[in-house]
């Protein structure tokens, strides 16, 4: 049931994304916020990358789009960035979770553990992980509505 849920937000968030271009992609459409739909799926790309792989794999997986001096990277987005390669490295990012979390027991704990130092297991990784979809199809339907009125999905 939680794959199933993650797998429907991560359907949804490639819907808000359908049919516009890079320039499209790319547009902040509610000042101040430098938010946008390319913006969200590379954010998203980082999420899966540090939950499932330096997480719960223990992988050394350094950022993509963030550093230390810009922990927003993500968001800003210049004319070089395109949408064939953030969306490449958010599916990328989806297949190695999908391959890490494979054959596992939700009750099986995570290489990392919170901040505070208690555990993690698989199912708190993938409950964290619909409540972030979640939160950002929210960001992307309100985002896209802006871009071209569409509404829905």
């Amino acid at each position: 049931m939680l794959e199933g849920w993650l797998e429907s937000h991560r359907a949804t968030m490639a819907a808000k994304c359908t049919g516009l271009d890079d320039t499209r992609l790319r547009e902040a459409t509610v000042p101040p916020s430098s938010l946008s739909l390319m913006g969200l799926v590379r954010h998203m790309a980082e999420v899966e990358r540090h939950w499932f792989r330096r997480c719960l794999a223990g992988e050394d997986a350094p950022p993509l789009y963030y550093t230390d001096e810009d922990p927003d990277g993500e968001f800003r987005l210049s004319e070089e960035d395109t949408w064939k390669d953030a969306c490449a490295a958010w599916q990328g990012e989806i297949e190695r979770a999908r391959v890490t979390a494979a054959g596992r027991s939700l009750e099986d704990f995570a290489a990392s553990k919170h901040r505070d130092g208690s555990s993690i297991n698989l199912r708190w990784i993938y409950t964290h992980m619909i409540e972030e979809y979640a939160r950002h199809n929210g960001h992307a339907d309100l985002v896209r509505e802006r871009v071209d009125g569409s509404t829905g999905v």
